[in-house]
């Protein structure tokens, strides 16, 4: 039975403290998920996988997170805020030593979905504790604070997992997640506030069999189409379609059940839903792309795990950074007027990125638009999830950043298993990645023009649909600052 503790009220705790512990437990997810699109190359070699199985190392981290979101409101409510998060960071670190020791590919891609099952509750549940813990005035700078996270975890992943692959193995970028663990458990255990569970309501079992299998089942289907280089046929329909149904079934249950998974219906308030509209959107063009970045430095221009973590440091570096900046000024400025300026200098810097990315672009050039690209990135995240969230009650706000994480995770998911699907249908030679690891430094060489035209032209994916974001971001209000209803 579980004991309750009276909630402690937001005053007599200092948020900032708060949030900079929950940064720590953040930093070790991002760490992770960073880590692991460096070594895609190298998993595909040593597991002898192609890249639409091996992408699923990452998109199955992805679709569990996802899967795993809409239940965070009703595991706070049952067992309270502060023990969900020790629990899951708990669950996150013994997930990462069982990938570490996987055994083939299978396994690891098992174990990922192990480390995304509990690394999916870490996100909602710290937003959670944070809108408890501050007032709707101080929301904007606490949650890009939240973004240090952001920063820190590319800035450092691609590096850290570059030397442990190229120099020890690739089973310590799972390893590492132990010590961090354990510190982030002392941490948290002594400055997040204790809350009481709530009253418990009944978890929509019905809807969680319909939305996870759902989500699953497309992100298979989109990821047989690449495979096929189709969606003619029954591989490709069957799954899609079923995929599709049970996605439709789901938004019907949620909207019509009295206690759904995840409660759409925050969607209903303008601004949530055209905030959410934009973040879909965003987020499956500007994290969808990146996995290709590393690949391209280690694939047509044959740099090292290391070498190829550390040249991405300048797209980190900028949207960590533009995140803390960022989040100041989404309190003083409309979204309206705010959010389609840092669109346009994400949507700037990727265009300007694919147009010159060829086997011989300069280094400099490429770092010079990654600042552009992560600076327009770091500027529109975090501002976009304030700005929906700000307008709801205190009781719709467990939902909405529930309903925010989960199309965050869905759209992340399958704008990577688009990307890689399709850079793995247009790379020039049979075989695909797979045939790649097996070609000498001449071969690769005289390949390496052909193979940066399948790397740019899978690039524009994400301009595009970067644009397309640009659309909802011009109906959100312009004249206003959108604040927390009384």
């Amino acid at each position: 039975m579980l004991t309750t503790t009276t909630t402690a009220p937001a005053t007599t705790h200092n948020p900032m403290r708060i949030a900079l512990v929950l940064v720590v437990g953040m930093i070790m997810a991002t760490l992770d998920q960073t880590i692991v699109n460096v070594a895609i190359n190298k998993l595909s070699a040593e597991f002898d996988a192609g890249l639409s199985t091996i992408q699923w190392v990452a998109t199955g981290y992805s679709l569990a997170l996802g899967a795993v979101v809409p239940t965070s409101a009703w595991l706070v409510g049952r067992f309270g805020a502060k023990r969900l998060y020790l629990t899951a960071i708990t669950a996150f670190a013994f997930g990462s030593v069982l990938a570490g020791l996987a055994w083939n590919i299978e396994s690891l891609i098992a174990f990922r979905v192990v480390q995304g099952a509990s690394g999916g509750l870490l996100m909602p549940v710290a937003m959670t504790i944070l809108l408890r813990a501050a007032g709707p005035e101080r929301l904007g700078r606490l949650m890009s604070t939240l973004g240090l996270a952001i920063l820190v975890g590319p800035l450092l992943g691609p590096v850290i997992g570059g030397y442990l692959i190229d120099e020890v193995s690739w089973r310590w970028m799972f390893f590492l997640n132990l010590p961090l663990g354990a510190l982030v458990l002392v941490l948290a255990a002594r400055v997040v506030p204790d809350d009481a569970p709530e009253p418990p309501r009944p978890l929509d079992v019905v809807g969680l069999l319909l939305m996870s299998p759902g989500l699953a089942l497309v992100i298979y289907g989109v990821t047989a189409a690449g495979e096929s280089a189709g969606f003619a046929s029954a591989s490709v329909l069957v799954p899609l379609l079923a995929g599709a149904g049970l996605i439709a079934a789901f938004v019907l249950r949620s909207l019509s059940t009295p206690a759904p998974l995840l409660d759409l219906r925050v969607l209903g308030n303008r601004t949530t839903g055209i905030s959410a509209a934009l973040l879909a959107l965003f987020a499956s063009g500007y994290f969808g792309s990146m996995l290709l970045l590393p690949l391209y430095f280690q694939v047509v221009r044959g740099e090292s795990a290391l070498v190829a973590g550390a040249l991405g440091i300048p797209f980190a570096l900028a949207s960590g950074a533009t995140m803390q900046v960022a989040g100041r000024l989404i309190d003083r400025i409309p979204p309206g007027r705010y959010l389609p300026v840092s669109i346009t200098v994400a949507l700037t810097g990727f265009v300007l990125f694919v147009l010159q990315l060829d086997a011989d672009a300069p280094y400099w050039a490429l770092g010079l638009t990654m600042l552009l690209m992560g600076a327009g990135g770091g500027g529109t995240m975090m501002p976009v999830i304030t700005t929906a969230t700000r307008p709801l009650s205190r009781e719709q706000q467990p939902a909405g950043s529930t309903v925010l994480n989960m199309i965050s995770t869905t759209a992340m998911a399958i704008g990577t298993a688009v990307a890689s699907v399709t850079l793995g249908a247009l790379l020039p030679v049979t075989g695909g990645l797979q045939a790649l690891h097996g070609m000498d430094s001449a071969q690769r060489a005289e390949l390496a023009p052909a193979l940066a035209e399948a790397f740019q032209q899978t690039y524009w994916i994400a301009p595009v649909m970067i644009a397309l974001a640009m659309i909802p971001a011009l109906l959100l209000p312009r004249r206003d600052r959108v604040d927390a209803p009384a």
